[in-house]
């Protein structure tokens, strides 16, 4: 692991960038020096040194809104940090999600992506328990053809008038096709590159 280099600056400071562990958004920007760094290792809780009041500041001690730390990288210069961390409520102290006033939610996105992760999961490392699983271990006609029946049943439900079964069948063929993506080698990535060839 790269050495941060706390004294390229005369104050002894780097920058420590705060982004949602979950979200990526980019919840703050602060300050530490190594006292700072240390703590926020030690502790788990994002630290900062405030130039203001001239002292340690974890996040969260007046408010309860702490920072958890995920991740921590340190950028090519060996003078930034990048923290990933799980916020415990709103993280500027005028209330906002972000200090940059910005929305700090998921995107739907970004659970497709979590569950592209699981369904690799279950095919790397197979559990008895898991239907994922025994999808993988039934081979890929059997996938496909729960992809074709899933298919199906959202037409059908598509020409009725009951949202909730159709969002429900709906979401049976997107679960079901990204497990026969991973059966075939492939991810959702691979899909977008073909559209945006097309585009």
């Amino acid at each position: 692991m790269s050495t941060i280099d706390f004294n390229k600056n005369n104050d002894g400071l780097i920058p420590a960038i705060i982004q949602d562990a979950a979200t990526n958004v980019v919840l703050m920007l602060g300050y530490m020096n190594e006292e700072a760094y240390k703590k926020t290792l030690e502790e788990k809780k994002v630290t900062f040194y405030s130039r203001t009041k001239q002292r340690l500041w974890t996040k969260g001690e007046a408010s309860k809104n702490y920072l958890f730390v995920e991740h921590i990288s340190i950028d090519c210069d060996n003078d930034t940090l990048l923290i990933k961390a799980r916020p415990a409520g709103p993280t500027c102290h005028t209330g906002a999600d972000t200090c940059f006033n910005e929305i700090n939610a998921p995107k739907p996105t970004e659970f497709i992506n979590t569950l592209e992760q699981i369904i690799a999961d279950r095919k790397a490392n197979p559990d008895d328990k898991s239907y994922t699983a025994s999808l993988f271990k039934k081979g890929i006609n059997k996938v496909a053809q729960k992809v074709g029946e899933e298919a199906v049943e959202t037409v059908i439900e598509a020409m009725d008038n009951n949202d909730e079964l159709f969002l429900n069948e709906s979401a049976d063929l997107l679960f079901h096709y990204l497990v026969l993506l991973q059966a075939k080698g492939f991810t959702l990535k691979d899909i977008v590159r073909v559209l945006e060839t097309r585009h």
